[in-house]
């Protein structure tokens, strides 16, 4: 098994790095691991206290059952992976089952923060994107996908988005192995990773072994 853990700042183009790294193997092959899903339940919480939550910070995440399943993954075993809502600030009652594959991708702003769970992976990735570019691509997200106005967006991202990222986020570019500039679209930094990837796994171009 090869486990790829992706960083980066939102907005930035994690999830654009790990769909062409998806699309860039055999299907069936790759177990995708978003930190999102492992954000701490809320359940008993009132909504308006569930709001409050700064979401950027280490602590809203659970650490513990994410490294646990990534673990279980590795070990072999299948794992009942979280589902979370936006719009609920809470888990969702159903998981999502996944079985352990020969790549995990784990994706998230600070997929690199935590040691133990970077102690599992074997290359690690951070995603770099100039701050303007990051701030457009989550106002166009939040508004369609999280029920966000524009204005609601730059309040969060002066007050949260911005000084989490230089606090937690932005230092742990200095674990990464490759450093991805331009987001999700440099075409030639991706190309590259993916020639190594598939190299690394025993795959040619086509993604056949």
């Amino acid at each position: 098994m090869y486990i790829i853990g992706i960083a980066g700042g939102t907005g930035s183009g994690k999830t654009t790095v790990a769909r062409k790294i998806i699309e860039s193997l055999p299907q069936g092959e790759v177990a995708l691991i978003p930190q999102d899903s492992y954000y701490i339940e809320t359940t008993g919480m009132p909504m308006e206290e569930r709001r409050k939550i700064n979401y950027d910070h280490p602590s809203a995440f659970d650490w513990e059952l994410l490294v646990r399943q990534v673990r279980d993954l590795k070990a072999g075993r299948p794992i009942e992976q979280p589902t979370y809502s936006y719009l609920e600030c809470n888990r969702l009652e159903p998981t999502l089952h996944v079985e352990p594959r020969k790549v995990v991708l784990i994706e998230g702003i600070l997929a690199l923060a935590h040691k133990e769970l970077r102690d599992l992976m074997d290359l690690k990735i951070f995603v770099d994107a100039d701050p303007d570019e990051r701030l457009i691509r989550v106002i166009e997200r939040d508004i369609v996908e999280r029920g966000r106005t524009v204005q609601m967006v730059v309040d969060r991202y002066r007050a949260v988005l911005k000084p989490m990222h230089l606090e937690f986020i932005e230092p742990t570019k200095r674990y990464a192995d490759l450093i991805i500039p331009q987001g999700g679209e440099n075409e030639k930094a991706i190309g590259i990773m993916r020639t190594y990837i598939q190299h690394h796994l025993g795959f040619n171009a086509g993604g056949d072994v």
